[in-house]
């Protein structure tokens, strides 16, 4: 009965949707209020009789929180992958003499959803080594199948992939500036966005494979009728008995055909009925002995090879391009494929107008198969082409050679100062995230803060770089010119002087009335910034050590003749009616109807001053969710705290 209303949920909440799009979106209703309220009622009434509510539906609201960043979170369990082959012969041997399961290796963002008291409590990606992964919980509410509410109130965890259709990735690509090359780059990305309202644009949904928590159901399809009847979409399957010859199994995998699947897949996976079996099989670091995935094929395509291209990382090694003649694959051009490391170029023995075979490895990232001309002439370049010192050779701890950049002060090697200088709370340069400023820098296109603002005289290399075009180049030239503009206390901010980030930036904004000159003129009068509220020792001799530190100067002085400073507009309010006038206030913890930002300005407009430390002389406490030690010091020195309910009280009085 369950599974009936659940179809009959989920066409209600694409009917409602619909009607929110053509409604609110186009200006162009599809349905009467009348029509409307009675779909919305009978979805509801649906929720209540399965407790199960699903993420897209119109019932619930999404928080319009902006996360400043995503927060690690341990696995209760390793998420090892399947062990992988390419063999069919590999399948039916796996498959001898056991009843198994065969689905669709889905090609998406593997994802865990933990729920307690029927409740979904936390999502988490498979981040590192499957061991530590990444809180997303805040977009995966935003799913357009994933149900929040489920029947069984146990504590559940359940893993599956994130994915987004190919109708839904041809819809989103076409609103798209730049369009995605593949669905599971696109899945990926909205995923792990910050803000879950923009995530939601992307119509991404939940595909579950694998109950994670046992609870006593002993075959893998009793698992998956379980997680169907708690209302997921699982993973399309057959199960093939144990008496199956190899031709059956063979004809089975033949029926598995991909342009089929609504989904991407990159291959299937095969996996014991018998989960007690599975799990005696025991596991690798690497995979669980329970199943095995067949890996497609590649198909190869012939090119030619043009050259290097290089580009130094934060680490000092230097990753190596192989640039090629455009080759059509799979729809999209390539020009470009990734070389791991020195040896797998001195294997190739590649030269200029070489024949090379090239492939899609996952049917994502490029790759030279083999070089069927072998000349072994090319002349491969040795300087480091971020500041020019001759490159090294180094063996890895996993006895391959990498390329390194020896020079300590090798700018590719701060990538993290440009990522501080360019945060949106900081000088606010957007289109310049961690990877993109890597490349930039590892290209030896930028070399000190003023570089970002002559990012013009590279336009053609950025414009043809991975990841880019006219219209991305565009859009960051924009947010450039926008940046030149800028505040003294955000420029001190993004300059990475330790200990001095955006409060104290707004301090020295207002006590050198914005200016550069009266900030760098005190510093070389020797002025005293201790006298200043809140300034310590620490941050004094800081700032002392920052300002004479050649290296640094380096990085920040040309950028001054490329700027204008303008004066802060958040000042204090001068109504000493407000009850929090002259108070000085820290907030703490994630706050549910504020960023850090919005609270900083919400403190200033009411007369207090925000302050980044607990100390004695701190007047309020406000806290969040997650509030650490900054709650525990308030308590402990009896400071007063204020909830953000309790701080809207207040305010409101």
């Amino acid at each position: 009965m369950n599974k009936v209303k659940i179809k009959q949920m989920k066409e209600l909440v694409e009917k409602l949707n619909a009607a929110d799009i053509a409604y609110y979106r186009d200006d162009n209703p599809i349905m009467t209020d009348r029509e409307y309220d009675k779909l919305f009622d009978e979805l509801k009434k649906l929720e209540s009789e399965t407790n199960i509510v699903l993420s897209g539906s119109p019932t619930q609201k999404v928080s319009g929180e902006i996360l400043d960043g995503l927060t690690e979170v341990r696995h209760s369990k390793p998420m090892l992958s399947a062990d992988k082959t390419k063999s069919v012969e590999d399948l039916v041997k796996f498959a001898s003499g056991r009843d198994v399961l065969l689905s669709w290796k889905l090609d998406g963002l593997t994802l865990v959803l933990r729920y307690d008291n029927g409740e979904l409590v936390q999502a988490i990606t498979r981040g590192r080594e499957g061991i530590v992964g990444e809180d997303v919980t805040h977009t995966v509410r935003t799913f357009l199948n994933v149900p929040i509410r489920i029947p069984d109130t146990r504590p559940i965890e359940i893993r599956g992939e994130g994915v987004i259709s190919w109708a839904n990735f041809e819809k989103i690509n076409l609103h798209l500036e730049e369009p995605y090359t593949h669905p599971r780059n696109l899945a990926s990305g909205s995923t792990r966005k910050l803000d879950p309202n923009e995530s939601k644009k992307r119509m991404l949904e939940f595909i579950a494979f694998d109950l994670v928590t046992d609870i006593g159901l002993s075959k893998k399809v009793d698992q998956l009728m379980y997680l169907a009847a708690q209302g997921f979409d699982v993973v399309p399957f057959i199960q093939l008995c144990s008496g199956s010859s190899a031709e059956t199994i063979k004809k089975a995998i033949d029926g598995f055909e991909p342009k089929t699947y609504e989904y991407p897949v990159d291959g299937l996976i095969m996996e014991y009925d018998d989960t007690e079996y599975g799990k005696s099989l025991g596991s690798t670091g690497h995979h669980e002995n329970r199943l095995i995935a067949l890996k497609w094929q590649d198909e190869l395509f012939e090119t030619k090879f043009r050259g290097v291209d290089l580009a130094t990382t934060r680490t000092g090694m230097v990753s190596i391009t192989g640039l090629l003649e455009p080759v059509t694959i799979d729809g999209t051009v390539v020009s470009r494929a990734y070389l791991h490391n020195l040896d797998i170029f001195d294997d190739l023995k590649l030269g200029v107008g070489d024949t090379v075979k090239i492939y899609k490895a996952n049917m994502i990232i490029p790759q030279i198969a083999e070089n069927m001309t072998k000349s072994g002439n090319y002349d491969f370049p040795m300087q480091c082409p971020c500041c020019g010192s001759t490159l090294e050779i180094r063996k890895t701890s996993g006895g391959t050679r990498q390329l390194f950049c020896k020079n300590p002060n090798c700018t590719a090697k701060l990538i993290q100062k440009f990522v501080h200088f360019c945060e949106k709370t900081r000088m606010g340069i957007e289109g310049l995230a961690e990877s993109t400023l890597e490349k930039f820098i590892g290209h030896g296109w930028i070399h000190n803060f003023g570089d970002l603002y002559e990012l013009e005289k590279h336009h053609n290399e950025i414009v043809n770089t991975d990841g880019f075009g006219e219209k991305s180049y565009q859009r960051l030239l924009s947010s450039v010119e926008q940046s030149r503009k800028c505040t003294l206390a955000k420029l001190i901010s993004g300059l990475g002087i330790p200990m001095v980030g955006r409060h104290a930036g707004r301090d020295l904004d207002a006590y050198f009335n914005g200016s550069w000159t009266e900030f760098e003129n005190a510093i070389k009068s020797g002025f005293d910034f201790t006298t200043l509220p809140n300034f310590g020792e620490t941050m004094h001799n800081n700032i002392y050590k920052w300002y004479a530190d050649a290296e640094e100067a380096k990085l920040w002085r040309p950028l001054l003749d490329k700027i204008e400073f303008i004066k802060e507009t958040n000042t204090m309010n001068i109504n000493h009616n407000t009850p929090l006038f002259g108070k000085t206030i820290v907030a703490t913890g994630k706050l549910m109807n504020y960023t850090r930002d919005e609270i900083q300005t919400k403190i200033l407009s009411l007369g207090a001053k925000p302050a980044s430390s607990v100390t004695k002389k701190t007047d309020y406490v406000i806290y969040g969710e997650k509030a650490g030690s900054k709650l525990t010091k308030a308590l402990e020195l009896g400071i007063r705290t204020l909830s953000e309910e309790e701080f809207e009280d207040l305010i409101s009085q």
